[in-house]
């Protein structure tokens, strides 16, 4: 029974305390000792009632929805990061190679801050890789 408790605490944590949420977690955690239960009652474990309960259950995002609580995706925000640190850098070089060329077009010295200007990109793709 603690670990079902546990698991059903677990999943609403990031959940602003509320007396909706409260309630919606006793409801819930009513209905997965009662499925556990009824599990028990057919043969099962202890344990493995607890185990598939718990697995059937699934995660609860349709409830964050319904109380409101919209999460940003990370991932996309990193993707956006990785897309605009990369046309962000692209302008940047053209523009430093626009003024190598069109002022002193006998030295190439645009290379030099090309690399500096690489690593905004590069950072951004670390970033997004690890969000993964």
């Amino acid at each position: 029974m603690k670990t079902i408790k546990q698991h059903v605490d677990d999943l609403f944590k990031d959940i602003p305390e509320s007396e909706k949420k409260e309630i919606i977690k006793q409801e819930i955690t009513e209905n997965l000792e009662e499925k556990m239960r009824d599990l028990m009652e057919q043969g099962k474990e202890e344990e493995d009632a607890i185990n598939k309960t718990i697995i059937e259950f699934g995660d609860i995002e349709e409830i964050k929805n319904e109380l409101g609580i919209k999460q940003p995706s990370k991932r996309n925000k990193a993707k956006l990061n990785l897309g605009f640190s990369l046309w962000g850098s692209a302008l940047i070089i053209a523009l430093v190679a626009f003024i190598n060329f069109y002022y002193t077009p006998d030295t190439i010295w645009f290379v030099y801050p090309t690399f500096a200007v690489l690593w905004w990109p590069l950072s951004m793709f670390h970033y997004w890789l690890s969000t993964k």
